[in-house]
């Protein structure tokens, strides 16, 4: 057994090995620089937008006739929570299964291209219908609000998009263990598959809701809709998005930050545990969006709290992980003392910076989470200020800086360029100013929704109302922060299209930390993808056939569709 185990870590060093000395496959790059060109575009539109929303709410800023809040919310939120982040985690992703599995296979690579247009078709019949003010139904496109029916399309495209590109990740995965059979899966492509896994759940939940439900009604073949049914899909999947793109970020925490620190991954055997209890712990939960809805039971809603919740532990596993990984390579580099291996951590690095601090920041990002799934607190919070400001510190920095600090090795390797010190300067500014506008803006949302400040609401004084006037200071600090969040955006879109195309020419290693020497091998029962896949969905079957049951069989009155815009 001691042998085989041997065997198996050998093969994975030297599997490794061999792809630094390959280097990165030209095709491969191709597809995923155009994931990440694609992302980074819809960050600086999606930060111009935010910029405009922001001072609209700071009331400094009158919108033409032309164009209304809603229509900006609505695309700020489709271009940030949709476009930039799944573009990047399919581009992220895409590389890593290049690089730790021997390439990407011909049909691999069609399955990408085909994906790519497909979601980009996708996009475009999207878009069309928002900026003529026919869909500004916003991220979540709740119904009984109506989008026209072109919009509705475009999503069903995105999402036969995502699945391409999961089957493609599935086979090259498959081809890789025919071909090194007893072997672990590497790190990151480990992870790779626990997303993937993730995509095509969520997405099925909500790709029921578009195909059977709104587009028939949108078109009008229907009268109605159940509004229960189709927000339960909905979140369903919305719930599960935000943890694909936690999951991301977290495979980089795992994988990629230890190499760059200098230091060696945390417990492989205990990582593969963390990204196993987030697949099937992930989907499940979505009721807790859906606290103060009515009609559903409160047993119900305590078991998706619960649930919710239950996220918590593979989290404080990871955040235990990455600063015992962090104290252990400082030491190692000759730290003393209580905090002394804290100074020896690159500081100076952007490829690190950024990273550590979308660490920290999942700290009270986290803490807002529980906020929210839990019953009482969350009646406070719910449909206020409070749940933007969550979610700018989950995605705006959890994930979106992580992702920064990404790109400045991700694209330099992809490009065969190199990171110089300029633009790691550059880097490192730009990640402060990120830090300080979203800080800012975080927490003057939190505050306000304590106030009562309601979210998806344009600027107003509600005729002067004392109390709500109050807001305005808060409000006026959004704005700054999103004028500063608009500057760290044009820095970090001129660094990755310089690190793409213009900067100096080298080779950049894609850094994949390795496991500490003599450490026993994760067992193989973590790789049998089959039974994580069927305990997930004896979870969901858990959570959501008995209440989608009773909201089909005791459904309220259906709706027909509005247009409130």
């Amino acid at each position: 057994m001691d042998a085989a185990i041997e065997q198996n870590r050998r093969a994975a060093v030297l599997s490794e090995k061999k792809n630094k000395v390959l280097g990165v496959c030209l095709e491969d790059a191709r597809i995923s620089k155009s994931y990440l060109a694609v992302a980074f575009v819809a960050l600086l539109l999606g930060g111009l937008l935010g910029l405009l929303q922001g001072l609209n709410r700071a009331g400094v800023l009158e919108l033409p006739a032309w164009l209304n809040y809603y229509q900006i919310l609505t695309a700020h939120g489709l271009l940030l929570v949709v476009v930039l982040s799944a573009f990047f985690t399919i581009g992220y992703f895409y590389a890593g299964l290049s690089h730790t599995l021997g390439g990407l296979l011909p049909k691999v690579r069609k399955l990408a291209w085909i994906g790519f247009w497909t979601k980009m078709v996708g996009l475009v019949l999207v878009v069309v219908p928002v900026l003529m003010n026919e869909a500004s139904v916003m991220y979540t496109f709740y119904p009984p609000m109506a989008a026209h029916p072109v919009f509705y399309f475009g999503l069903v495209f995105v999402v036969l998009g995502i699945w391409m590109l999961a089957t493609g990740a599935f086979i090259n995965v498959a081809h890789w263990r025919k071909n090194h059979k007893g072997q672990h899966l590497p790190i990151l492509a480990f992870f790779a598959t626990g997303v993937f896994v993730l995509l095509v759940g969520a997405t099925a939940f909500v790709a029921v809701e578009v195909l059977f439900m709104i587009i028939p009604w949108s078109l009008g073949w229907v009268e109605t809709i159940n509004v229960m049914v189709a927000r339960t899909l909905f979140w369903a999947f919305g719930h599960t998005a935000v943890n694909i793109w936690y999951l991301t970020a977290v495979s980089a925490w795992y994988v990629i930050v230890p190499k760059i620190i200098g230091g060696t991954r945390w417990n492989d055997y205990l990582t593969r545990v963390v990204v196993i209890a987030l697949v099937i712990m992930n989907i499940t939960g979505g009721f807790h969006h859906q606290i103060v809805d009515p009609g559903i039971s409160l047993p119900i809603k305590f078991m998706h709290v619960f649930m919710s919740l239950a996220i918590g532990f593979p989290s404080l596993m990871t955040a235990y992980a990455m600063f015992r990984v962090f104290e252990r390579t400082g030491r190692r580099k000759g730290g003393k003392g209580a905090l002394g291996w804290f100074k020896k951590l690159p500081w100076g690095d952007v490829r690190f910076l950024s990273p550590f601090i979308a660490m920290a920041a999942f700290i009270p990002a986290g803490a807002g989470g529980i906020v929210q799934s839990t019953n009482q607190l969350d009646q406070v919070v719910h449909n206020t200020m409070w749940i933007v400001g969550h979610f700018h510190l989950t995605l705006g920095m959890s994930v979106v800086m992580t992702f920064f600090g990404i790109s400045y090795w991700l694209v330099p390797y992809l490009s065969k360029r190199v990171l110089t010190p300029q633009m790691n300067k550059l880097g490192v500014i730009q990640t402060i100013i990120w830090t300080v506008g979203m800080v800012i803006m975080a927490i003057s949302m939190h505050a306000a929704g304590l106030f009562g400040s309601p979210r998806r609401t344009s600027f107003t004084t509600y005729g002067d109302f004392a109390e709500t006037l109050g807001w305005n200071p808060l409000m006026t600090a959004v704005g700054i922060g999103a004028t500063l969040l608009l500057i760290a955006v044009i820095l970090q879109v001129y660094a990755v299209f310089n690190m793409m195309f213009f900067a100096p020419k080298g080779e950049v290693e894609f850094p994949i930390a390795e496991v500490e020497k003599n450490e026993t091998a994760a067992p193989y029962m973590t790789e049998r993808w089959g039974i994580w896949v069927v305990v997930m969905m004896i979870v969901i079957a858990m959570a959501y056939v008995l209440p989608l049951t009773d909201m089909i069989v005791n459904a309220p009155p259906g709706s027909p569709p509005f247009k409130t815009w």
